[in-house]
């Protein structure tokens, strides 16, 4: 049986990861990445998957942007959210008339994705594996998370079951659903707890474990809860998070219970520190936190939520893009403070 072309857009953490597992499994998959030196190592000695989960090397035809050629059925984005339209624009020409992109990315990209290709041609997908780019063809597979695909209109058709059943050649316990945003939502209120843990150099378990830090964590779940109710989203759980534990109403047993599922978790993986964390302490570069943290406090704004917590959180981690605060514990304390100062006024 023929399979569908696939095309990877950004072969980094996630993307990179997923190239090489269905590419190991016989299935059609080219790469492009704006690194050229990443995508000639991906393209001669091979995409290099490293750490605890598995080990091997795989040889995958991986280009620039510049240089890709051809249509393919399957464009799965995996680049970084704030990203995400200049890749549009660049591989739109590159997509079969009846194929689709697949959104391999943090936040609420699929809005936009659906905006630029119309309707029909986007499909959701939730990821929570830990993974990080090392090097020019070496990635970083640390432990095993949540992958979950479905349909953005909440429809479940014969390509959606087709690409469960692919990244079930990745991950078994591979999830279908008809409530992708349910999962997205959710990895937001986790997301703003990365974010967060980014604000200083300790790891995530010994932020989790922190329970000075519990105020923040406990705060930016419930003002990302308050918002995708708004919506109408019911979020839904992954790995040990549990979005109930910070919905209205929620006891603070409950909140601290789910956070200490959380540094269990992380403590289980040899990826001892965010993506967020990463850029800024490693690879010198701007975060996803405007497109994946930024757009709640405007849709909150809308929906006439008061999100102080999300916003000042906003703020610091472009202080900390930009030199203008430390990356250290003083900076976790100014968000304690909001936080603190927030729960007096408005208890959520």
């Amino acid at each position: 049986m023929s399979h569908p072309s696939i095309l990877v857009w950004g072969a980094g953490a996630i993307g990179g990861t997923l190239g090489a597992y269905w590419s190991r499994a016989g299935l059609p998959v080219t790469m492009v990445d704006l690194d050229q030196a990443h995508a000639d190592a991906c393209a001669t000695t091979g995409l290099k998957i490293t750490g605890p989960v598995e080990q091997f090397c795989q040889v995958i035809p991986t280009f620039t942007p510049q240089t890709i050629k051809g249509q393919f059925d399957i464009i799965v984005l995996a680049v970084k959210a704030q990203a995400t339209e200049a890749a549009l624009g660049h591989l739109v020409p590159h997509l079969a008339p009846d194929g689709y992109v697949l959104s391999a990315q943090n936040g609420l990209n699929e809005i936009l994705i659906d905006r630029v290709l119309g309707a029909g041609r986007t499909m959701g997908c939730f990821v929570n594996f830990g993974a990080d780019w090392q090097a020019p063809g070496e990635v970083l597979f640390g432990n095993r998370g949540a992958v979950v695909v479905g349909e953005i209109d909440g429809t479940i058709k014969p390509r959606t079951r087709a690409m469960y059943e692919m990244l079930a050649l990745f991950e078994p316990d591979a999830v279908l659903t008809d409530n992708i945003w349910g999962f997205l939502w959710g990895k937001l209120a986790y997301g703003a707890m990365l974010f967060a843990t980014a604000l200083t150099p300790d790891s995530m378990t010994d932020n989790f474990k922190d329970p000075r830090r519990f105020v923040v964590f406990d705060r930016l779940g419930r003002e990302v809860m308050a918002v995708a109710h708004a919506r109408g989203v019911m979020p839904i759980g992954f790995n040990g998070f549990d979005p109930a534990c910070f919905s209205a109403g929620a006891s603070k047993e409950a909140a601290r219970a789910s956070i200490a599922r959380l540094a269990d978790f992380n403590s289980k993986t040899a990826k001892t520190h965010s993506g967020i964390y990463r850029d800024l302490a490693i690879r010198k570069r701007k975060t996803e936190v405007d497109p994946q943290i930024g757009i709640i406090g405007e849709l909150g704004q809308q929906a006439g939520i008061p999100t102080p917590a999300l916003n000042h959180l906003v703020a610091l981690i472009h202080d900390l893009e930009n030199g203008h605060k430390p990356m250290a514990y003083e900076t976790f304390a100014l968000l304690i403070k909001t936080c603190e100062d927030a729960g007096h006024a408005q208890p959520l």
